[in-house]
């Protein structure tokens, strides 16, 4: 039986005066750079469960982002929460990397069974950004090269590492000085806005840009890249699917040219897409995967998963790890992890999403296809990015005014792309049947009133 099916129930104006009055109070102690306040923003949540959020001027909400799409199974699921209520009058807390709790060994075999053929040695972090952070190391380490390729659009995350990789000028600008000079970004396949396109807006061809990743990795210039690192569909870029061929042609290359293929999976693994990891929908195995986000149900755990031949280059352990953290292998997450796997895998998630995500896909076209200023919809699984523009160009400013107006009727909303031109969808896999009604109603609504503005 699956969580209760509820719509949006508004007791007060959104936002509320308590959250109001929060946001206030945040303001003064928080620093300014991190929640976004205004008069539409944001909602304190209270508590949540299934795909509800009510905050805390006791108004329901439907989550369509999965809180940043952490909460697969919907929030607060039973086993999560039975696990964390068991581990947690157990062991909350060992020490990782001397002396481990006997989940962490248990985690990390569960997730090399689960993982692409081959990917069986794990590097435990406590967030995505933490697990590509591993991914550089252990690509500088196995090859000897300090560098790597990107892809315009790309959020690997914000750390300094990360951060070399990630795309958008508003989180590299500042600390541009301070990042990994050897990191080159070409174009992602699909994209229509920024570098990525043609003069005419066109997204770049793919064998142009397996040529000149195939050319730079010949080169003197790419001497220094070890690696190259590919979200399988970006998300936060804009739910950008790339063609075919682009997956399968980055592995011929980087196998060819010796050099690693690292697939970011924080977002899209663990079934988001309709398969456990979407590398494998292009029978793609990369020398290392990053997991994070819904692989603890919304506890801090991210896996860094390579092959042997590559993992071999970190030595055996003298006392004191490389690259390790206090809360390395927690048991409280490692706990719910393995709940959450064992569940997903028992109950098939991945298929249904699958099954369910190819009716969300139909149904979103018939609706939406051919409106004024909706450029393109398009996604996997449970993974959809609705992009507005026109003849000028992205038009972010109606995405933000959907967003808002959808939260003023009880829809959580999110907007991906750089210029925040595309509207995403990335709801729990267990959205109930009058939720997803309720859905595509308010989305029809919202998309014929509020007008492009480009």
């Amino acid at each position: 039986m699956g969580p209760p099916d509820l719509l949006p129930q508004l007791r007060t104006e959104v936002p509320g005066l308590r959250s109001r009055q929060l946001a206030a109070r945040l303001q003064r102690v928080e620093c300014a750079d991190t929640t976004f306040v205004d008069d539409t923003f944001p909602l304190f949540w209270e508590r949540a469960s299934g795909c509800n959020v009510w905050d805390a001027d006791g108004n329901r909400f439907v989550d369509l982002t999965a809180a940043f799409g952490v909460c697969i199974l919907g929030h607060t699921h039973v086993v999560q929460r039975t696990a964390v209520l068991r581990q947690a009058g157990r062991l909350v807390h060992a020490m990782g990397d001397v002396h481990p709790a006997a989940l962490k060994v248990e985690l990390a075999e569960q997730l090399a069974r689960l993982a692409p053929a081959a990917l069986e040695v794990v590097l435990f972090g406590s967030s995505g950004s933490d697990a590509i952070e591993a991914a550089l190391k252990t690509a500088s380490l196995a090859t000897g090269r300090p560098g790597a390729v990107a892809f315009e659009g790309a959020y690997h995350g914000l750390g300094y590492g990360a951060l070399s990789l990630t795309w958008r000028a508003h989180f590299r600008g500042p600390f541009r000085a301070q990042l990994n000079p050897h990191v080159v970004h070409l174009p992602y396949p699909g994209r229509r806005h920024g570098a990525a396109s043609s003069g005419d807006g066109a997204p770049v061809a793919v064998h142009q840009i397996l040529e000149r990743l195939d050319t730079l990795l010949g080169s003197d210039a790419g001497e220094a890249i070890g690696a190259v690192f590919v979200e399988p569909i970006q998300g936060r870029g804009g739910v950008v699917v790339p063609a075919a061929d682009f997956l399968p042609g980055l592995r011929e290359i980087c196998t060819r040219r010796g050099r690693l293929l690292v697939a970011d999976e924080i977002l899209t693994g663990l079934g988001r897409t309709g398969s456990w990891f979407a590398c494998s929908q292009a029978d793609v195995v990369p020398d290392l995967l990053c997991l994070g986000k819904s692989l603890a149900g919304g506890l801090p755990l991210s896996a860094c998963i390579g092959t042997k031949a590559v993992m071999q280059c970190w030595e055996r352990s003298r006392g004191e790890a490389r690259h390790t953290q206090t809360f390395l292998g927690n048991p409280l997450a490692a706990a719910v992890a393995s709940a959450t796997l064992h569940l997903l895998e028992k109950e098939d998630w991945p298929a249904r999403v699958a099954e369910r995500g190819a009716v969300l896909g139909e149904e979103l076209a018939a609706l939406l296809s051919g409106r004024e200023g909706v450029v393109a919809i398009r996604g996997r699984g449970f993974l959809w990015g609705i992009e507005c523009g026109g003849p000028h160009g992205a038009d972010g400013a109606r995405v933000r005014e959907v967003v808002h107006a959808a939260l003023r009727r009880g829809w959580i909303l999110l907007p991906a792309g750089d210029e925040g031109e595309v509207l995403e969808l990335l709801p729990p896999y267990v959205l109930g049947a009058a939720q997803w009604r309720g859905m595509l109603e308010v989305l029809d609504e919202l998309m014929s009133c509020i007008p492009a503005s480009v």
